[in-house]
């Protein structure tokens, strides 16, 4: 049984007799002499096998991501390399043994290779070997037990709870089991634990917490997987404020174990002011270029296009990109006119700030007055540049959102090392589907409404917000939670005003409608996506980085070759037919 890391030695160990083993990360031959860079999960250390050594043979045939044990003593290295813990010594190989010799590897093992992803996914078990993934992977083991310590410690008990449930009706599509036992019949995975952490409140557990395993059937993203893990947190006896206290304490003891960095309270804003100010409702606050209303200003307008706007019941917005106007020509303004289309803005006006006058694409075409109150309430200054959108709020609000988020990018302006939490609260109770012509939940449904919403649960779903949080996280949500609805009658107006029958609601949430008879305590919580966070504290934008076993932007195991196919007599015992 192995003993010992390659980085348990340093250079006060000189002299001492050690075996280890590992993996032949690089081999090289100098002047008689065979280096051999010895890889284990701590690190690397030198071996040095001598020309007069009976195993110099076997050590110049060795292949890379060959697997040995050696046996040796420590000695000091001439030539020192201090950028690695064993930098100071190498082993002189006194015994060598190929346990498993390795065939040619399909991509170097490092951190600077070139290998395309897919193809390092195709081999994830070769890819895994490579440092910085590796240290993803201990970091993200680091942060579960950072949870669990200080949830246990706060009197939060784990539970685990089903992977095999019943399919439910609202939020992303499922994923689908079928039953051999009960044919025509499935399970699903579970989105997330929500009914039964509920069920767990109504059952006297209190405080609860799991690293739970998710599965949501919706298009992926570089901050997406088909699988994923939350860390699942429910209390009873609770509100707002006292679920946004623990998750903000977990918060800081994470940051401050892996980061050293003391996270000062974090700040808030509604749904509505995120959209007002940033054009998202996950806004990245490290940096400023907030959205400006700038409808006033053009009231009177004589500009034809901004006049029928405004008269159509729309808006005018502005972004200021400070100090680099002399640095974007009309080529990249196209570039960034496709940007807001996409979010279907007809068009990008500009502006130039220089030597106290405007030029750019409508200098022409507006007042003096109007000049001069864009100068003033933009605060413009030498070589600022104005970013205008001019349309219908969500389009105005959306468009320069994401405008924001590519200069921000492309110019730099995102400072590094720098960790900006913001709770955002009070979304909207409904969102309308025009895909099912409907007012459905734009949480889940058994989010409870505001108090002073009850009345408009049923009268007007526009207005009506609720009682659910995001906590955003350099532009990214970190998690969703909410207070939940712990009485029979509100959960039934709630299924209501989603043109929910009493039927459909009894046939797809009987059990859970029944339990709230028998005395439901009020209660809140939360799910944090644990690769999101992860992800940012590895400082990658690619959760597949912090994933041991990932899968691709179309849902695929390129290792496994999942999704597979199936026998015909593996579907005959399902009762399944497939159609053509």
């Amino acid at each position: 049984m192995k003993k010992f890391n390659n980085a348990d030695f340093n250079i006060d160990n000189i002299g001492q007799n050690v075996e280890l083993y590992g993996w032949v990360q690089k081999k090289r031959d100098l002047g008689g002499l065979v280096f051999i860079d010895l890889r284990d999960r701590s690190g690397i250390i030198q071996l040095v096998i001598r020309p007069d050594s009976e195993y110099y043979d076997l050590a110049t045939s060795l292949k890379s991501e060959s697997v040995i044990k050696v046996v040796g003593e420590i000695s000091e290295r001439e030539n020192k390399n201090y950028k690695i813990p064993t930098g100071e010594i190498e082993v002189i190989v006194s015994y060598l043994e190929l346990i498993n010799q390795s065939i040619d590897i399909p991509f170097e093992i490092s951190d600077n290779t070139t290998a395309l992803e897919d193809t390092r996914l195709k081999y994830r078990y070769l890819d895994l070997r490579r440092e910085s993934l590796k240290n993803n992977l201990i970091l993200r083991h680091r942060v579960c037990m950072i949870a669990r310590n200080y949830l246990s410690n706060n009197g939060f008990i784990e539970v685990e709870t089903p992977i095999l449930c019943v399919p439910t009706p609202e939020g992303a599509r499922d994923y689908l089991v079928p039953s051999r036992v009960n044919n025509g019949h499935f399970y699903a995975l579970p989105q997330s634990p929500q009914i039964f952490k509920q069920l767990l409140m109504i059952g006297g557990m209190e405080k609860y917490f799991q690293i739970a395993r998710c599965f949501r059937d919706e298009d992926l993203r570089a901050d997406r997987q088909p699988e994923f893990t939350q860390i699942d947190i429910e209390q009873s006896f609770s509100n707002e404020e006292d679920i946004w206290a623990t998750t903000e304490g977990l918060m800081k003891e994470i940051f401050k174990e892996i980061k050293n960095v003391d996270l000062e309270a974090f700040p808030r804003l509604t749904y509505n002011e995120c959209i007002d100010r940033f054009g998202s409702d996950k806004p990245d606050t490290r940096y400023g270029m907030e959205i400006q209303d700038i409808t006033d200003i053009f009231s009177h307008t004589f500009f034809e296009i901004f006049s029928k706007v405004i008269s159509d019941g729309g808006i005018i917005n502005a972004i200021v990109l400070k100090g680099l106007a002399q640095t974007i020509s009309r080529k990249d303004v196209d570039k960034l006119t496709d940007v807001v289309k996409v979010f279907k803005a007809k068009a990008l006006s500009y502006l130039k700030y220089s030597n106290k006058e405007l030029s750019g694409s409508i200098v022409k075409i507006i007042s003096d007055d109007e000049k001069k109150a864009l100068i003033e309430q933009l605060k413009l200054e030498e070589n600022d540049m104005v970013f205008i959108v001019a349309d219908k709020k969500k389009v105005v609000k959306s468009s320069l959102g994401a405008l924001r988020i590519k200069l921000a990018r492309d110019y730099h302006l995102i400072p590094e090392d720098k960790y900006n939490f913001l709770w955002v609260t009070d979304f909207p109770m409904f969102e309308y589907s025009e895909e099912e012509q409907r007012f459905v939940a734009a949480h889940h449904p058994f989010t409870s409404p505001r108090k002073e919403d009850l009345d408009k649960l049923l009268t007007d779903k526009e207005n009506c917000y609720s009682r659910a949080y995001d906590l955003v996280l350099n532009g990214y949500e970190l998690l969703s939670g909410s207070v939940r609805i712990h009485d029979s009658e509100t959960q039934s107006k709630v299924f209501k005003a989603i043109d929910m029958t009493e039927e459909e609601a009894k046939a797809k949430f009987g059990f859970f409608l029944e339990a709230f008879k028998y005395g439901a305590p009020p209660h809140c919580g939360v799910g944090i996506g644990l690769e999101r966070l992860v992800m940012i504290l590895c400082d990658t934008e690619n959760i597949r980085d912090v994933v041991a076993f990932p899968k691709t932007a179309s849902a695929q195991d390129l290792m496994n070759e999942a999704p597979g196919l199936v026998s015909e007599k593996q579907l005959n015992e399902l009762g399944i037919k497939l159609k053509d």
